[in-house]
């Protein structure tokens, strides 16, 4: 699985991009918004997905591993394929993307093209809970990040299953990975250990099953 790559590019049409590494040249897509930042000679990194089909076999790259981490995430919508998730990360920020999911307002990914109704709503049900809303900053001030990583989401949804409600699962999670550059390498058991080490064992998992409440 290639999960990054760095060299030079060397040809740029539209939302194809053409990156040198060691001789060996690398067609990826990338969203419009990416697109319009590259420039042919410069050295450049990309956060990489491999996509294999029957018939076809394409490389997907992201600037940072937020907006990699959304299109992995806006892939398990149904309805909702790799150009249509690219789609969207190019009509959208991710900040825009997070606070539509928390506004439960699908009017933007409408907007979009290739995303109808139907699929709209379902972003906003799907991942409602997996994409946290921009944090409040000062006027001028640039949105903080707001997508999980699918790390991050796994992390959250494990710790949720042992009892942790699910603010407190997220925010354990965010942390967890956030202190940790290779946290995508770890695995989950690991960052599950970290995670717990620091929030002690779960009161809801203990209270739900001694069988104390009146």
């Amino acid at each position: 699985m290639i999960a990054s790559l760095r060299g030079t590019l060397i040809a740029h049409t539209g939302t194809r991009a053409v990156i040198d590494v060691g001789g060996v040249g690398y067609a990826v897509a990338v969203t419009e918004r990416h697109a319009r930042d590259l420039r042919i000679g410069d050295t450049v990194r990309v956060h990489t997905v491999m996509i294999v089909r029957e018939d076809d076999m394409s490389l997907f790259g992201f600037a940072d591993e937020i907006e990699l981490g959304l299109f992995e995430l806006l892939r398990t919508v149904s309805g909702v394929g790799p150009k249509s998730a690219l789609g969207v990360l190019g009509a959208m920020t991710p900040a825009a993307i997070g606070r539509a999911i928390a506004d439960d307002d699908d009017v933007p990914f409408r907007a979009v093209s290739g995303i109808g109704p139907k699929t709209a709503k379902l972003i906003v049900v799907t991942l409602a809970g997996k994409v946290v809303a921009p944090a409040t900053t000062s006027p001028g001030a640039p949105d903080e990040p707001v997508a999980l990583s699918t790390v991050t989401a796994a992390l959250a949804e494990a710790l949720s299953g042992l009892g942790w409600p699910e603010r407190t699962a997220l925010q354990a999670a965010a942390e967890v990975v956030a202190a940790d550059p290779d946290a995508a390498f770890a695995g989950l058991p690991v960052l599950l250990r970290r995670a717990l080490s620091t929030l002690g064992p779960s009161r809801t998992r203990l209270d739900n099953g001694s069988g104390a409440r009146s």
